[in-house]
């Protein structure tokens, strides 16, 4: 459904009396295209604290960015504005950093975070609209105070930055011992692919080089994915991009959306499944219907069926539960136990905000949802052995048909309770899920990620 106030802001009239009366004015954000794949303008690279990542500067010279020094000092006159509402000055636009990566790893004490400051500050109001701040930083020490205390530092810092940036920029923390193993993580938050992604950390994890692909434009070729829900909105959407990226993908979907299902299967070259993922033999027959295994396991499958706990029947409780917990974990410990999902595959499971920070009326989802960040926290570890990660992405504000159907007012404050002021996209979630089901993604396991565009609503 089309945002009318996103394009309204983006008038000359609309800019004017959106500022007049001091209403949010949020930036189109810019996803990822043949034609455009990459953010526009220089890559600044800057370090805080210690020595230097190793190897980052190459990870870094091969994102296709061009990458310049240090940040100048620049536009630094005393404002006390809002950073997003600041003037960039005159530089020209093409000029204009389109990212900053931050190296503060060897960041240790409260001190050294002057250095935090000293580089970004006077960055933060020259970097172009829709630019990416990613900040690199240490696992915490368990026998250091002081460092944990200053690299803990640092999530406050890039949370509350992302709320005041600003015109569609983005900002993360990533923290690694490895810039190697942080390569496809790097190249999502660098590029446009993660436009609605901003105040996320995420912990890398392996301290040597990850598998790169034989080529980054296609990196899933020869990979087999399957998608749940996959026959319109969000899964279709997941399919499309796996499938843009070199995959084989299975599409599955209920029987009762057999046409739909084919429909887009057949569009990517695919495979359309259709069974009912709550069937005691659904695993069963998935491992049938892929006699050569599977790479890639998205569960998208879900539903809602909201209601206020003391109006909520048993079965409208029990259908959610089953559907969007329970399916995923009878088919996720089937699938493994046959062996169907291969050494070094990829489990992507789909979280929400609302697992996070609960929404009124949905006990049920929340439910499903929190539970599914469980399984995350809790089997991730034990599948390393088999080089296998498992990943959630929790969506916030998605625009999709049932979206569409919210009443108005609700569905405003959905849209703009946020740090970017918009709605996401089906693209948005399929993009991070395409990251986590990269095969040089080895080193993000047991990460849900918000693709929410920061909200407002939990952490």
């Amino acid at each position: 459904m089309a945002d009318r106030y996103l394009h309204f802001t983006s008038t000359a009239p609309g800019r004017f009396l959106t500022s007049r009366l001091g209403l949010p004015q949020p930036a189109e954000l810019r996803r990822w295209s043949a034609e455009h794949p990459h953010i526009e303008g220089p890559l600044l690279h800057a370090t805080a604290g210690g020595p230097p990542l190793a190897e980052l500067s190459d990870v870094l010279a091969r994102t296709g960015l061009r990458v310049a020094g240090a940040a100048p000092e620049a536009e630094r006159a005393a404002d006390d504005r809002p950073v997003g509402d600041r003037p960039a000055g005159d530089r020209p636009a093409g000029d204009r950093p389109a990212g900053v990566v931050l190296d503060a790893t060897g960041v240790t004490t409260v001190a050294g975070l002057a250095g935090v400051h000293g580089a970004l500050h006077p960055v933060v109001r020259s970097l172009a609209p829709g630019g990416r701040v990613v900040v690199l930083g240490a696992p915490l020490s368990r026998d250091d105070h002081h460092q944990a205390a200053a690299q803990q530092a640092l999530e406050g810092f890039v949370r509350s930055l992302g709320k005041e940036i600003g015109r569609g920029r983005t900002v993360q923390l990533v923290r690694t011992v490895s810039a190697a193993a942080a390569e496809s993580t790097l190249r999502f938050l660098l590029s446009p692919k993660s436009a609605y992604v901003s105040g996320q950390v995420i912990e890398i994890s392996g301290a040597g080089p990850d598998n790169a692909p034989e080529s980054w434009e296609l990196p899933l070729a020869g990979r087999t994915a399957l998608v749940t829900g996959s026959a319109r909105g969000i899964g279709a959407a997941v399919a499309a991009t796996l499938a843009r990226d070199g995959a084989k993908v299975v599409c599955l979907d209920v029987p009762q959306s057999r046409a739909e299902l084919t429909r887009t299967a057949d569009s990517l070259g695919g495979t359309a499944l259709a069974l009912d993922i709550t069937a005691v033999d659904a695993a069963d027959r998935i491992a049938a219907a892929l006699p050569d295994g599977l790479d890639i396991l998205v569960h998208n499958a879900g539903i809602t069926r909201d209601r206020r706990l003391a109006n909520m029947a048993a079965d409208r409780w029990a259908s959610v539960l089953d559907v969007n917990l329970e399916s995923v974990l009878r088919t996720t410990d089937a699938l493994l136990k046959s062996g169907t999902l291969r050494t070094g595959g990829r489990i992507v499971a789909t979280a929400s905000i609302a697992g996070i920070a609960g929404n009124t009326g949905q006990t049920n989802y929340a439910a499903s949802k929190a539970g599914i960040i469980g399984l995350v926290r809790t089997l991730a570890p034990r599948l390393t052995e088999q080089g296998i990660t498992l990943n959630a992405v929790a969506p916030g504000f998605i625009e999709t048909k049932m979206t569409a159907a919210v009443p108005l007012f609700i569905r405003e404050a959905g849209r703009r309770m946020n740090s970017l002021g918009q709605g996401g996209l089906p693209v948005d979630v399929a993009e991070t899920t395409a990251w986590f089901a990269h095969p040089a993604s080895g080193g993000v396991n047991g990460q849900v990620v918000r693709v929410c565009g920061q909200s407002l609503l939990g952490a």
